[in-house]
C-alpha cells in the first residue's frame, strides 16, 4: 500500500488499485521489488538520488492519459521523465509516480515539407539520425542522449540557435495530455494560449506526447574546439565576445573552459591542462569555411589546440558523449549575460584555474543571431535580449566529491551573477526557488500563471520548475 503524504493527512493507494492501474497498461508498470527498479530509478545526474513508488513506461499516448488518471485520482506526485538530462532531477520523485516516456521514440521526417514529427520519449541522437539522411537537422543541444522534451520546453539552445533559432522557434505544434486527461493539439491554431505557454514555459502544462518541428538544411558543420593557454585567454574571450555579436549567418561558437581530456584527439603536450577557447559550429556553405576562418587561426597569440574541420552534424552534436555518460554527479547554476566586462573576465580567468574536476566547465552559448529575431512576448521565453546564457558546472564520477564541485560551482555563480541580465535559462537551473523562477520569466509570468489556472487548477504538474497557479 502506498502511503502518500499530503497537507492534512494521507492518502492511501492499495495494492487493487496498483493492479487495475498495470492491467490497463500496455507499458511495463515498475515497483520497488522488481528487477527493473533500480535501473529504471536513475537519471542522468546521480547526485538526484529519488525513490518513486511507481515507474510507468508508457508505449503509448493511451498509456499517458491512463497514467496521468490515475496519479490525479490518487492524489500522487508525478514526474515525467524523457531524457532524464534535468540538472535539477526533475524527471523523478520520491513517493510518486514517474511516468518515463522513453520507449515512445517514434519519428517521422517529411523532407518534402521540411517537417519532422518526433515522440516525447526521443532524444536528440535519435532526431539527428532520421534527419540526417535528407540532410536536414532541428535546432537542439550540444550532447545527443539530451531528451527532446525536456530541451524543447525550456527553450532550447545549441550549435544552431544563432542561424535557426531556439527549439521553440522551430516547433510547429505539440499533441498533448493535460491534467484532467484530455488530449489535445497546441498550435499557432488550436489551443495558442497552451502554444505559447510551452515554448519556453517547462513540463507546467501536460505531457507532451509529440512534437512537429520545422525542419533546416544542415548536414555537414565545419566545426571543432579552438584552444588557447590560459594566460592567453583573455584577449581571445574580448575578440570573440565583439566577434560573435557580429559574426555572419551560419557561425556560432560558445566559449568554454575545460580540463584538456587525456586521450586523441587532443595532442599529448597539452593532456590534463586547464584551456579556453571557442567550440565552433560553422553551418553555411563549406566552399566558404576555410576563408572564414582563416582570420581567425591568424589571431594573436594563436590557438594552441585547433581542431576544427568537416563534421557530420550528428557527430558534431555527440562529440561531448564520450565525456559525459549517464551517472556522474553534477551540479548547475546559471544566468543569463548581455554583456561580459572586463571586470567579469577576469573572475571566470580566477575560477578557471581552480576548476575543481577534469569534468568541471562553464560554457557561454551565444543566444542573439535569430533567436533575437522573436519578440519577448512571442513565446514564454523573455530573455530575448540577452546575447548569452552562460551555465557554470561542476561535475565528477566520484559523489565523495560532491561537496567540492557544490561549492566550487556556488561560489563561482555568487561571483558573477552581479554582471547577469538576471534570469536563467530553465534548462540550466537547480531547484532554485520561486523567486528564481519569477526573475526568468520576467513580464510573461503573470500570462504564464493564468494559463496554469486554465489547464492545471491543482498543480498536477509541478515536478518541474513550477509556475504555481494560485
Amino acid at each position: 500500500m502506498i502511503k502518500k503524504r499530503k497537507k492534512g493527512g494521507f492518502f492511501m493507494v492499495n495494492q487493487q488499485s496498483i493492479n487495475e492501474f498495470k492491467q490497463k497498461l500496455r507499458g511495463a508498470l515498475i515497483e520497488p521489488q522488481d528487477d527493473a527498479y533500480e535501473a529504471s530509478r536513475k537519471v542522468y545526474n546521480a547526485m538526484i538520488d529519488k525513490h518513486p513508488r511507481l515507474i510507468a513506461r508508457a508505449a503509448d499516448v493511451a498509456d499517458v492519459i491512463t497514467a496521468v488518471n490515475f496519479a490525479r485520482e490518487q492524489h500522487l506526485l508525478l514526474a515525467i521523465r524523457g531524457g532524464g538530462h534535468n540538472g535539477a532531477g526533475l524527471g523523478t520523485c520520491d513517493d510518486g509516480l514517474v511516468l518515463d516516456l522513453s520507449d515512445m521514440h517514434g519519428i517521422r521526417a517529411d523532407p518534402e515539407n521540411y517537417t519532422v514529427r518526433v515522440e516525447g520519449g526521443c532524444t536528440w541522437g535519435h532526431v539527428d539520425h532520421a534527419t540526417h539522411a535528407f540532410g536536414m537537422a532541428v535546432p537542439s543541444g550540444i550532447i545527443s542522449t539530451t531528451g527532446v522534451g525536456g530541451l524543447t520546453l525550456g527553450g532550447g539552445i545549441g550549435h544552431l540557435t544563432r542561424k535557426y533559432g531556439l527549439s521553440i522557434d522551430n516547433l510547429l505544434e505539440a499533441d498533448m495530455v493535460l491534467a484532467d486527461g484530455s488530449f489535445v493539439t497546441a498550435s499557432e491554431s488550436k489551443n495558442e494560449d497552451l502554444f505559447w505557454a510551452i515554448r519556453g514555459g517547462g513540463g507546467n502544462f501536460g505531457v507532451v506526447t509529440s512534437f512537429l518541428f520545422r525542419l533546416h538544411p544542415a548536414d555537414t558543420d565545419y566545426a571543432g574546439p579552438m584552444l588557447w593557454e590560459l594566460d592567453q585567454v583573455k584577449p581571445i574571450m574580448k575578440w570573440w565576445q565583439n566577434f560573435i555579436l557580429k559574426a555572419p549567418e551560419g557561425m556560432s561558437g560558445f566559449f568554454a573552459f575545460i580540463q584538456v581530456p587525456p586521450a586523441p584527439p587532443f595532442p599529448e603536450e597539452h593532456h590534463g591542462k586547464i584551456m579556453g577557447g571557442v567550440v565552433w559550429c560553422y553551418s553555411g556553405p563549406l566552399d566558404l569555411a576555410e576563408e572564414l576562418f582563416k582570420p581567425i587561426r591568424k589571431l594573436s597569440p594563436a590557438p594552441a589546440i585547433d581542431l576544427v574541420g568537416p563534421i557530420p552534424h550528428p557527430a558534431l552534436q555527440s562529440m561531448f558523449d564520450p565525456l559525459y555518460p549517464p551517472g556522474h554527479q553534477w551540479y548547475w547554476r546559471a544566468d543569463f549575460v548581455t554583456e561580459i566586462p572586463e571586470e567579469a573576465m577576469d573572475l571566470h580567468l580566477e575560477f578557471a584555474r581552480r576548476l575543481p574536476s577534469p569534468l568541471s566547465t562553464m560554457h557561454l552559448y551565444p543566444t542573439n543571431g535569430a533567436a533575437h529575431e522573436v519578440n519577448k512576448a512571442a513565446t514564454a521565453w523573455s530573455y530575448r535580449e540577452a546575447n548569452w546564457a552562460q551555465v557554470i558546472v561542476g561535475v565528477d564520477p566520484d559523489p565523495r566529491n560532491k561537496d567540492k564541485i557544490t561549492t566550487w560551482t556556488k561560489d563561482y555563480f555568487d561571483a558573477l551573477h552581479p554582471y547577469s541580465a538576471g534570469g536563467a535559462y530553465v534548462n540550466f537551473m537547480m531547484e532554485e526557488g520561486a523567486d528564481r523562477i519569477k526573475a526568468t520569466y520576467r513580464g510573461n509570468y503573470d500570462r504564464l500563471v493564468k494559463i496554469k489556472q486554465k489547464y492545471d487548477p491543482e498543480n498536477l504538474f509541478r515536478v518541474n520548475q513550477n509556475i504555481r497557479p494560485n
